[in-house]
Order: C-alpha cells, then sequence, then structure tokens
C-alpha cells in the first residue's frame, strides 16, 4: 500500500499542470463570458447573458462557424487521404524512400505562422512569387486571396499540404504493424490488391485512422496561424475561423467578455465532435 501511495505521488505534477493551465483558464474565461470586461481596463461589471445573446444574434457568426467547419472536416479529409496514399506507396521497398519520407514530412517541421507568410508571399497580388510568373509568361495576374471562398479554399489546401505528414507517418506505422503472413495467405489464395486493401489492410487500419482523424479535426478546427498569416484582422475578409475572430474581437473591439464566449463555444464544439468521433471509431473497431 505505501508502495502503491508513493508511485501515486508522480501524477501530481501532472495534475497541478493540468489544472493551472486547462481547468482554471477554461473556467475563468466562463467567468468572463458574463462580463463586459475590455481586456485592458481593470473595471468592468457583470451583464448576464448579454453576451451570449450577442453571440448567437451576431451576423458573421454563421459565416466563421461554417469557415471552422470547412478547415475542420475538409483538411482532415484531404489530410486523410493524401497521408494514407503515401503511406501507402512509402511503405514498399525502394530506393530512396528513406529520403522521400523525410522530404514529405518536413512541412510539418515549419512553424504555421511561417508557413502561413510563405504562401501569402506567393499568393499576394502586388509581387507575389506566383503572379508574377503568370506574367512572365503573358498571362493576366489574379488576386488570389480576394474572394472569401477562394481564401477559405487556398486555407485549407495550405493547412492540408502542411500536416499531410502527420497523417502518413500515423499510417506507416499502422501498416508496418500489420502481420506480412495475412497477405501471404490472401495471395496464395489468390485475393488481389483491391481486396486485400478492403478486406485486410482497412479494417487491420482502424487505430491509425482514427487517431488520425481526430489529430486532424482538432487541429484543423483550431486553426488560427494560417488564416492569421494569410488574411488581415477585420471580418470583412469572410475567410475568419472561431479561432481567428476570436482574437479580433479581443485585441481589435477590445470586448474580452464576448471573445470569451466564442472561446467557451469553441472548446465545446471541438470537445462535442472529437467525442462523437471518438465514440464513432470506437463501434467500427469492436464491430471488427
Amino acid at each position: 500500500m505505501a508502495r502503491k501511495g508513493y508511485i501515486n505521488l508522480f501524477y501530481v505534477p501532472a495534475l497541478i499542470l493540468f489544472f493551472v493551465f486547462v481547468i482554471y483558464p477554461f473556467f475563468e474565461g466562463v467567468r468572463i463570458s458574463f462580463t463586459n470586461w475590455t481586456g485592458y481596463l481593470p473595471e468592468y461589471r457583470y451583464v448576464g447573458f448579454s453576451n451570449y445573446y450577442k453571440f448567437f444574434t451576431d451576423r458573421v457568426i454563421p459565416t466563421v462557424f461554417m469557415n471552422t467547419v470547412i478547415y475542420g472536416f475538409g483538411s482532415t479529409l484531404f489530410q486523410n487521404i493524401i497521408g494514407l496514399l503515401m503511406a501507402l506507396f512509402l511503405n514498399g521497398k525502394f530506393k530512396g524512400r528513406g529520403i522521400l519520407r523525410t522530404v514529405a514530412y518536413l512541412p510539418v517541421m515549419i512553424a504555421p505562422l511561417i508557413m502561413g507568410y510563405i504562401m501569402f508571399y506567393i499568393l499576394q497580388y502586388s509581387g507575389g512569387a506566383l503572379n508574377d510568373i503568370m506574367r512572365l509568361f503573358g498571362r493576366e495576374t489574379v488576386d488570389w486571396l480576394a474572394r472569401p471562398a477562394r481564401t477559405v479554399t487556398i486555407i485549407t489546401i495550405v493547412n492540408t499540404l502542411q500536416y499531410m505528414g502527420v497523417s502518413m507517418v500515423i499510417y506507416l506505422a499502422g501498416l508496418q504493424n500489420i502481420p506480412k503472413m495475412y497477405y501471404e495467405a490472401a495471395s496464395i489464395d489468390g485475393v488481389g490488391k483491391t481486396a486485400q486493401f478492403r478486406y485486410i489492410t482497412f479494417p487491420l487500419l482502424l487505430p491509425a485512422i482514427s487517431s488520425s482523424v481526430i489529430i486532424n479535426l482538432i487541429g484543423g478546427l483550431k486553426l488560427f496561424d494560417i488564416i492569421r498569416a494569410l488574411t488581415p484582422p477585420s471580418p470583412s475578409t469572410g475567410a475568419h475561423s472561431l479561432s481567428t475572430y476570436l482574437t479580433y474581437q479581443y485585441f481589435n473591439v477590445q470586448q474580452a467578455g464576448y471573445s470569451a464566449v466564442i472561446g467557451v463555444f469553441t472548446f465545446l464544439f471541438i470537445l462535442l465532435v472529437s467525442a462523437v468521433a471518438m465514440k464513432f471509431f470506437d463501434s467500427r473497431e469492436a464491430a471488427q
């Protein structure tokens, strides 16, 4: 019993850090959401549910929420499809596969804000590398970031390109854990590659798929850096996510109480989506 109690002490530092940096900030954010605090002045007063009423009547929120869903689910879809295809290719035995794996994973090692600024200098209308190339070939230049729909699409593509390496690594680990004897037995029985993938690879990759999907979903739904680098802070761009709109309300409009409401909603939404996704994949794995 003494030994058991001694081992439990090792949980204390982690629990303290979790409380200080997760639990306390969340409940403090909930408290601030009921105030009119500007984020700078020490004076504030409680305003009840007025910030929550403002949130559900804010005409910008539907666009911001839809953009968040696109960034989350769109990036997750493409990251997992491309990551799986890359993993299937790089799981083969050929010369140079180690170099290709490294190159494919390199974008993950770049800070998202830096990646965003790199893409901005490529896509900007005046002096952008892409427009300079188009002008060189006599083509008309395009303001790539002028239209909200196009900007949202570009942000989703950039986020996909940066983090598809994460999915690739997860799927590579899953593929290498599948026993080779399953494929050997299937080949002896005359089972084709497509059927092998459907009945062997895909079912045994479900744990890797669930991990990759949930990680990408959380990352996409709270996407901030790339959006901030590619677009100005004004909501008129039409490309805001919940995370960037939160910071806009705090730093530009100085409405910390309202931004706290956005933060609480973002947290609960990501928590709900993650819980539903985990429940779905747990049920699929249990059915195998």
